[in-house]
């Protein structure tokens, strides 16, 4: 009865954000990484415009927010996202640059119409030697009524996504000997069937998968130290597989059982293996910053890969994720901008001269297809939304508004609105016309 109260709360929650605007209803949520289907696609609702007013997208709302790096889910009309509470409340005009943070994280659930506050669970997190310690880097995974979360420091929790009540929780530290790279935890958890799946270098497991529903591990595969990238599932010659990047290996793991089918040497500086692999045509595709990217060509047996091409000039990643669509991939390289490449080849075909982000050391870009169309919409990390055309002939800007202060977080689509953060707000603009 309880679980049939909680569907029926949610679906409520979920009718009551469309009526924000008629189109809302036929758009879809953003419930882990990269959306749902973890590629960086949004089915968005009619009525984007080519032009957004002056004043940018409308705001719906905003929310007060600790700091933290951890992305934005949205499922049945809940937002879901990580935060890291200050030691004591703001004095005067103090800024955030000598407040000291508190030794805890948040999982934070907010209404999505109205960005009021409905429930928060609030940990122990000690940082120690963690760099960039602003706050977590995890987006939550939303699946079955249940947020699952990846702190910063190894703390795995499960939770009832209605009430914040928590299911199950592990440290990992404590528990399986995960060992925290330099810059904390960063890949979500992935659910595939009765699973859910993490990252996070533990003992004899740099992978690990769990039954989603009581917390059991099931199997850990791998010895290489957790790296930063989400990995993905994909299916190939008959068979479901993980593929992941560490800072030394590209992988895939047998789904059922873990099982190495394949690896390819892939030793990476500072061990920044960070952006999520995408998989068309048979390709595996890694971008890295500092040693470029990687094409691994998948054979005709599970445990058949080889490398394609390599490159290392102008398909250089970081933070940002590629997006792929008919045989072309785009990318924000560390030096030129935004790129667009064939995938088959690695053959650049354009770079924007830094359009979208400024030249920088940390450049930072999340990309977003709205649908199948040729349109996307980009967050940068100076808080600018921006609606772009890619094709293999350029990229076309058609429009630009700040819509919050500097981050690396990436945003969430669902309805008509976007939800963003930075270190002090989480907001809600929507993206249609009036």
């Amino acid at each position: 009865m309880k679980q049939k109260l909680q569907l029926a709360f949610s679906l409520l929650l979920s009718f009551s954000l469309s009526l924000l605007h008629p189109s809302a209803a036929r758009s879809e949520d953003w419930p882990r990484w990269r959306g749902t289907r973890g590629d960086g696609t949004w089915q968005a609702p009619a009525g984007i415009p080519e032009k957004w007013p002056a004043a940018g997208p409308a705001k719906v709302w905003s929310a007060p927010l600790y700091p933290g790096y951890s992305g934005i889910s949205v499922a049945g009309g809940r937002v879901y996202t990580m935060d890291r509470p200050w030691q004591s409340a703001a004095t005067g005009e103090q800024p955030s640059s000598e407040r000291k943070p508190a030794d805890k994280e948040r999982i934070v659930c907010l209404d999505a119409a109205s960005g009021k506050e409905v429930w928060t669970h609030t940990y122990e997190a000690v940082y120690g030697k963690v760099d960039y310690p602003k706050g977590p880097r995890c987006s939550p995974t939303i699946h079955d009524g249940r947020v699952y979360t990846l702190g910063t420091v190894g703390h795995f929790h499960c939770l009832n996504a209605a009430t914040g009540k928590v299911l199950w929780a592990k440290n990992l530290v404590k528990e399986s000997g995960a060992k925290i790279p330099e810059w904390g935890l960063a890949a979500s958890p992935v659910i595939e069937g009765d699973l859910v799946i993490i990252h996070a270098g533990l003992k004899s497991g740099c992978y690990s998968a769990y039954h989603r529903v009581t917390g059991e591990e099931v199997w850990r595969s791998g010895d290489d130290p957790a790296g930063y990238g989400t990995p993905i599932v994909i299916t190939h010659a008959g068979t479901r597989m993980l593929v992941g990047w560490t800072p030394e290996h590209i992988l895939a793991l047998r789904i059922s059982d873990g099982k190495l089918l394949w690896n390819i040497p892939y030793k990476i500086q500072y061990g920044v293996s960070i952006a999520t692999p995408i998989f068309h045509e048979n390709i595996v595709l890694i971008c890295g910053y500092w040693d470029g990217s990687k094409a691994i060509k998948l054979g005709g047996k599970p445990d058949q890969a080889e490398i394609l091409w390599e490159e290392n000039r102008y398909l250089r990643g970081l933070m940002d994720q590629p997006l792929y669509r008919d045989g072309h991939v785009y990318l924000l390289e560390k030096l030129h901008g935004t790129v667009c490449f064939k995938l088959a080849e690695g053959e650049k075909l354009w770079t924007d001269d830094n359009r979208l982000h400024p030249r920088s050391q940390n450049p930072q870009v999340s990309m977003v297809w709205l649908g199948d169309t040729g349109r996307a919409i980009a967050l940068n990390a100076q808080g600018e939304l921006i609606l772009i055309k890619l094709s293999p002939q350029g990229l076309e800007e058609q429009s630009r508004a700040k819509i919050l202060g500097t981050t690396w977080a990436h945003p969430a689509y669902a309805g008509d609105c976007v939800f963003a953060r930075d270190d002090e707000h989480l907001v809600c603009h929507r993206l249609t016309s009036p």
